[in-house]
């Protein structure tokens, strides 16, 4: 049973048993203390008491005459009256009493210690006589020799002791009940806090529902991050740390969680994580990778108390990597280009083949022929140009499509090649992403200009590596947007248009994971730079 009670509860009953034991030991302590105190004060009262009648000149005169009793037990009765003692009994060294409360215990011994007294000393004890139990103080009566000529006994009974001691239980106990019935509004205000926090779960629940939660957090496949508050990382599962390049999980601190500014994050992605804002879809440029981030707040659990005001923990962001999804997409939109050039070259084919058909149906069998032979030889060059200047077959069929594309929208795209053309021992797919983009940008730029609408696409390989040109005649770049015009989401074409923001972020992208460089300048129009170095092969890096 006590396995399905929640923490609230187990805390609440744990509490109140150690506020009952601390009562029960504090208490017993503080009623021990006190009726000592009350018993102490009762002996030091008598005590004076007593003192003060042995001091009296009186008790040694009435002990020389023949009956004390007569002079001495009219004096104790007045002073019991006023000191509120139960009782005062002066005697003779012999025990013999000469007073008491009752005037038949005149004459018989006394009952108790008087051994001390004898001796010249004061003492106080706890014994029954006469009257029952009670508390007595004992002091001699000396003459001027010091010799013990009688002595005083005063005293008081217990149960008029505990009596006075019975008035003090009241507070004590006030003070008991105060204590629990503070600790059990305490373990109550501590309970419902902790129930609110804990949703009403027990620890073994907690432990299965942490034991599933981090089973899940590092089974799934997406990158899953969660930020507190105060900017710092208080948990990422192992695919987030691969796609970041953040330390392996359970490497830190759970105490101590590093903040953002002290991860390896790249600039746009901590920004996105400080700003703590929802997003959906979000695709983001991390190194060489493409991620797409969802971000979102972490609410905690509402409570009647809250007046509508649900407390926010902090954020969790779930990562995926978009990267091979780009890569294919930049391969599908190269077959998309060639694609559009085949059906460019056809739909020109077919009209070539329309006019020489009339030609020959007119009977105009030279012209048809003439006119035949300059479009073969046109169709030819440009692809004995192609083929001679640039090696790689993909980058070849990429550009002219992009030529047929270019011609099909009104711009003449012009290839001018130095060296061989080699890519340079670069990657195919990094290739037709830099050409493939900075040509769609630069045929869109030159599209959107006024005639004469050119542009130019310059390649120059060698030893060291391969630099790349494209120039346009549209619109200039400005300045301010130099920098700018390279980050995901930034665009200057119309609200809209498909693939806004993307392209140039992911050429920068290209280039900065070859090692390469890229610049933008040109007056007229605008003109891309970029230099990808030459890979190293293994018999020249031995070699140096």
């Amino acid at each position: 049973m006590i396995h399905r009670w929640s923490i609230a509860r187990r805390l609440f009953v744990a509490n109140l048993l150690i506020v009952v034991s601390f009562i029960a030991i504090v208490g017993t302590a503080a009623y021990v203390d006190a009726r000592d105190r009350t018993y102490d004060e009762a002996g030091r009262r008598m005590g004076g008491v007593a003192a003060a009648i042995a001091a009296n000149p009186l008790v040694l005169q009435a002990a020389a005459t023949p009956n004390p009793s007569a002079i001495l037990q009219p004096y104790a009765k007045d002073v019991m009256a006023a000191a509120d003692v139960d009782f005062i009994t002066i005697m003779a060294p012999d025990r013999t009493r000469w007073t008491h409360p009752r005037d038949e215990e005149l004459g018989r011994p006394y009952i108790g210690s008087i051994d001390a007294a004898l001796q010249g000393h004061a003492f106080t004890e706890v014994t029954a006589g006469t009257l029952g139990p009670s508390v007595r103080t004992i002091v001699p009566v000396k003459d001027g020799t010091g010799a013990v000529k009688a002595l005083v006994a005063v005293g008081v009974t217990v149960r008029n002791v505990d009596v006075a001691f019975a008035g003090r239980l009241p507070v004590l106990l006030a003070v008991g009940v105060a204590l629990l019935l503070g600790g059990s509004l305490a373990s109550w205000l501590l309970g419902r806090y902790l129930r609110r926090v804990t949703r009403g779960w027990g620890p073994e629940q907690l432990a299965q529902l942490f034991a599933y939660y981090e089973s899940v957090l590092h089974s799934v496949r997406e990158g899953l991050i969660l930020i507190d508050t105060r900017k710092r990382v208080v948990m990422y599962n192992d695919q987030a740390a691969e796609l970041l390049g953040l330390p392996e999980t359970g490497s830190n601190d759970p105490t101590r969680p590093p903040s953002l500014a002290d991860l390896p994050l790249d600039p746009q992605l901590r920004s996105l994580f400080e700003s703590g804002r929802a997003t959906k879809d979000e695709i983001v440029l991390a190194g060489s990778r493409v991620l797409v981030v969802n971000q979102r707040p972490a609410h905690g659990p509402d409570s009647p108390g809250a007046r509508g005001k649900v407390p926010v923990y902090g954020t969790v962001a779930t990562l995926r990597d978009r990267t091979e999804i780009e890569a294919l997409g930049n391969e599908l939109q190269t077959m998309r280009t060639l694609s559009d050039a085949l059906r460019a070259q056809t739909h020109e084919h077919a009209n070539r083949l329309h006019t020489m058909v009339s030609l020959l149906e007119l009977g105009r069998t030279g012209e048809a022929l003439d006119f035949a032979t300059q479009d073969l030889a046109l169709s030819q060059r440009l692809t004995d140009d192609m083929v001679s200047s640039i090696d790689e077959p993909v980058v070849g069929a990429l550009v002219m499509g992009k030529v047929a594309e270019a011609h099909e929208r009104g711009v003449q795209l012009d290839v001018s090649t130095l060296g061989s053309g080699a890519p340079a021992g670069v990657a195919v797919q990094d290739l037709v992403t830099i050409l493939g983009n900075l040509l769609d940008n630069a045929i869109d730029a030159a599209a959107d200009a006024p005639p004469p609408r050119r542009v130019v696409l310059t390649l120059e390989a060698d030893e060291e590596g391969l630099d790349i040109a494209v120039n346009d005649s549209g619109a200039p770049i400005d300045p301010a947007d130099a920098e700018k015009i390279f980050r995901h989401g930034f665009s200057t074409k119309p609200a809209g248009t498909g693939g806004r923001g993307i392209g140039l972020a992911l050429v920068r992208q290209a280039v900065q994971r070859l090692g390469g460089t890229l610049a933008i300048n040109g007056r007229r129009g605008a003109k891309f730079q970029v230099f990808l170095p030459a890979a190293v092969s293994a018999e020249k890096e031995h070699r140096q």
